[in-house]
């Protein structure tokens, strides 16, 4: 049952960007993947399964990890008025898997957390 819920929630996400294309405000579904649905699922398994010391250390981590969404995004910016869409999400793509095991080491590193 929650593997259907999570399913339906993903569907209804992308039906809902497509719908928002379509529309002149068009920008606005770049907001809808940045909803917290997976965060809120996350957090929740988290606070009720570990200390609030390990919920707390899952907030800062994923604070971070918003820098590599950033590059993903500003390289794709800069990509898509060189390379066709395709190679330029891939790249785009290339530099968002960089900078999260990039993020991934920095932070097991200067933050003491196991890895």
């Amino acid at each position: 049952m929650h593997l259907a819920l999570k399913a339906l929630v993903g569907a209804t996400a992308v039906v809902l960007i497509q719908l928002i294309a379509q529309t002149k405000n068009y920008y606005i579904a770049g907001l809808v993947p940045l909803f917290p649905t997976f965060a809120l699922i996350t957090h929740y398994l988290i606070g009720t399964q570990r200390s609030v010391l390990d919920l707390q250390r899952t907030i800062l981590f994923g604070m971070a990890s918003l820098l590599p969404y950033f590059l993903y995004l500003l390289a794709l910016y800069f990509l898509v008025e060189r390379w066709r869409l395709s190679p330029a999400l891939a790249g785009a793509t290339g530099v968002w898997a960089l900078a999260a095991a990039a993020l991934m080491l920095i932070w097991k590193v200067f933050a003491g957390m196991p890895g």
